[in-house]
């Protein structure tokens, strides 16, 4: 028996999120699938995050085991001839078995793109949010200073987390924008159900004038989701990469792939 790790990269706009469902309609599903057509059995994969119905992956690791003895190359380019073309895996790397894709993360990375124009989008449409009316980015700059470090993000989870805890650490929030676009760029050592676009809602709002920058802190010391802002669409999220300690010896991420993508 080995255990093997898979860096995959996803369009969830046709999938029902990552997380295996009855009527097979999530990644997990269709990956499974395909990793069972080249071991001959039946496969069972764990993930670093659950992405949602519409988010998408550059950087998704997963881990399974298999008595399959295969080539790297089979569970690439085999699965790859299996998968639907929205999904692909990247690169496939035996690993210990004490490796876990999920609890052996040190952090997690997403990033949020969307486009800030008047049009909606068109060649983009599904792939990033939008926003029609013009966003102050230094205003927004100021909102994320309040949600840096410890806190209890309860104002930006879904009623639906079952997360035990929620409190999480945010080491990274950056924004920048890209021509017509805002990009988000978040780290932390692990994300609530919606955290991120939750988020991306409350600084849009505050960007857009309707909130002040100090408003941020109001709503995550309020502890209130029905405070806050509206969640943002899935469109423009994306996994966009996982950490982990050089001992697994598990690839870097290339966020690099969004930006060749959209904004280019």
């Amino acid at each position: 028996m080995v255990r093997i790790a898979l860096g995959l990269e996803y369009d969830g706009s046709g999938f029902c999120g990552w997380q295996t469902q009855p009527a097979a309609c999530a990644v997990q599903d269709v990956l499974e699938a395909a990793l069972g057509g080249i071991a001959s059995t039946p496969v069972k994969v764990a993930s670093a995050g659950r992405t949602d119905a519409g988010v998408h992956a550059t950087a998704q690791v997963v881990h399974f085991d298999t008595a399959a003895m295969r080539p790297e190359s089979a569970w690439v380019r085999g699965v790859n001839a299996l998968l639907p073309s929205a999904v692909s895996v990247r690169w496939a790397r035996e690993v210990a078995p004490a490796f876990h894709a999920r609890f052996s993360a040190q952090a997690r990375r997403y990033r949020y793109v969307l486009l800030n124009r008047p049009v909606r989008p068109g060649l983009a449409s599904g792939r990033v949010g939008w926003f029609h009316a013009p966003l102050d980015i230094d205003a927004m700059r100021q909102g994320t200073a309040h949600l840096i470090g410890e806190h209890d993000f309860s104002a930006f989870r879904s009623a639906e987390c079952q997360a035990k805890t929620p409190v999480r650490t945010m080491t990274d929030l950056v924004i920048r924008r890209v021509n017509d676009y805002v990009i988000f760029d978040l780290r932390a050592n692990a994300f609530l159900h919606h955290m991120v676009r939750n988020i991306v809602g409350v600084l849009v709002y505050v960007g857009s004038g309707r909130q002040p920058p100090e408003w941020v802190a109001e709503i995550l010391r309020g502890r209130d989701r029905k405070l806050a802002a509206p969640t943002f669409a899935p469109d423009g999220l994306y996994l966009s990469g996982v950490e982990y300690e050089a001992q697994w010896g598990i690839p870097a991420s290339d966020e690099m792939v969004i930006e060749e993508l959209l904004l280019d």
